[in-house]
């Protein structure tokens, strides 16, 4: 029975160890500023740009932090996964690539999914606790994006 669980043992840190090989292709513009990105077409506040930063570029811009974690299979390919829907959703780097209207649309989603608190994700500031938006910057936040909405 030892020498059973001996093998499933060496079996699945062999397949862990594996896994490591798969690295897909980082979200990694970080520090790097798009010519049609949301701070480049239109003015953002410096306050609201670093709530931004902290809360929503992760998983909304070209401009992923990666922690440490992100490294290991099959944390990496979740990580990947989360980003790329998150970008498909909303991405602050392509901003000026939206047309007007769909600009107002995302400005308007932004405002009803941080007054019911939906954004940031909960998994998300679950590790990210400076990601977590306190009633000020919630109120920075959507103060900003109807001003901005009432100028496209």
């Amino acid at each position: 029975m030892k020498s059973r669980a001996k093998k499933i043992a060496f079996i699945g840190i062999l397949i862990f160890l594996l896994l490591q090989l798969y690295q897909p292709a980082r979200n990694s513009d970080y520090g790097q500023v798009s010519t049609v990105s949301i701070a480049k077409v239109h003015h953002v506040p410096k306050n609201v740009e670093a709530i931004l930063q902290t809360s929503c570029y992760d998983c909304h811009s070209n401009n992923t932090r990666y922690p440490w974690y992100s490294n290991l299979q099959p944390i990496r390919s979740f990580m990947e996964n989360h980003i790329e829907k998150g970008k498909n959703d909303l991405n602050f780097s392509k901003w000026g690539e939206y047309s007007k209207r769909k600009q107002g649309t995302k400005l308007n989603r932004i405002i009803s999914q941080i007054k019911s608190n939906e954004m940031p994700l909960s998994s998300y500031i679950l590790i990210h606790r400076d990601a977590v938006l306190s009633a000020a910057q919630k109120k920075e936040i959507i103060d900003w994006a109807e001003k901005l909405n009432d100028s496209i």
